[in-house]
């Protein structure tokens, strides 16, 4: 008789552990166990009190009447969980273990309808120098040196006839970190070319830039930044962005450092894309102009860092 009580409660004890619904009992408890002491724990109430303070929501990219195009940027939230944890050994509120997550925005910068670029979001601290190729082979060596010394990658917009010429120095480009663009083959005025003779001229570009490269272009810069709402539509069928700019340099009339230096770190701002070209003027002042931008406390990066959503983080 003793035996058998054994086997039975045996028996019945393996019957609770493997019946499903009071498996599922169980780990409901223990899952609700931990939530119900850490929400009743004042730090944890207390994390949840402070963190509207902390929190931003994201910003939706949009077509702005002015600057057209404009990249979104991600929120932050309160991770609450990671915050308790981090915080809990103390057992007091402190902000700077608090642990903030990014949060995307519902509408991106590929949501949008074809339209032309000008800058990036106004509140990501960071700025990008597009570099239009088609001539001034003899200032480029020093160009990429300082941005070398800076740990600086920008963007390069490489005219298709320039790379056919140069092969060598649009792979020292690329080898340096940079990122490369499509600026046409022939530097034509595009307002004034018919769809297709567009089409053409960002095609050609493309197979010449990635043949040399073997990178694939995202992003289109039309010369003297001439274009009309097809030449965009045209450069999108190809799945890439058009990008103009919000400073210039004006480096073309061959300024004097100060000058040039002096135009730019006026006007310079969150999101501003410096428009450059090779030429003496912009290699003598790029050391100068890069020190006092990121004394500005503003990031120095590609255009496709600059339009990516993800917050700088100070």
């Amino acid at each position: 008789m003793k035996k058998a009580s054994i086997i039975f409660m045996i028996l019945f004890a393996w019957l609770v552990v493997n019946n499903p619904v009071v498996n599922k009992y169980v780990g409901s408890i223990k899952n609700q166990a931990i939530p119900t002491i850490k929400n009743s724990d004042p730090l944890y109430q207390s994390i949840v009190k402070n963190a509207s303070t902390y929190e931003i929501p994201p910003s939706d990219a949009k077509i702005d009447p002015v600057w057209k195009a404009i990249p979104g940027y991600n929120g932050l939230k309160v991770d609450l969980a990671a915050s308790y944890k981090n915080m809990k050994h103390k057992g007091t509120f402190d902000e700077k273990k608090l642990v903030l997550k990014q949060v995307k925005p519902k509408v991106q910068l590929d949501d949008l309808p074809p339209s032309p670029i000008y800058k990036g979001h106004p509140d990501k601290p960071m700025v990008t120098f597009i570099i239009n190729v088609a001539w001034g082979n003899e200032f480029l060596s020093d160009m990429l040196a300082t941005l070398k010394k800076h740990h600086v990658s920008v963007s390069f917009f490489l005219e298709g006839n320039w790379v056919k010429k140069n092969p060598e120095l649009a792979k020292m480009i690329v080898s340096a970190g940079h990122e490369v663009g499509n600026h046409s083959y022939s530097h034509p005025d595009m307002a004034k070319l018919t769809a297709e003779q567009a089409r053409e001229q960002i095609k050609r570009t493309n197979e010449i830039i990635e043949a040399a490269t073997g990178v694939k272009c995202s992003w289109f810069a039309p010369p003297s930044g001439s274009y009309r709402d097809e030449t965009v539509r045209v450069a999108n069928e190809f799945n890439m962005k058009t990008v103009m700019w919000t400073v210039d340099t004006v480096d073309w009339k061959k300024p004097a450092p100060d000058v040039l230096i002096n135009r730019v770190i006026s006007k310079i701002d969150n999101g501003s894309m410096v428009l450059m070209h090779p030429t003496e003027s912009t290699a003598k002042s790029l050391d100068r102009l890069i020190t006092l931008i990121e004394k500005k406390n503003l990031k120095i990066g590609t255009v496709s860092e600059l339009m990516e959503e993800e917050r700088i983080m100070k």
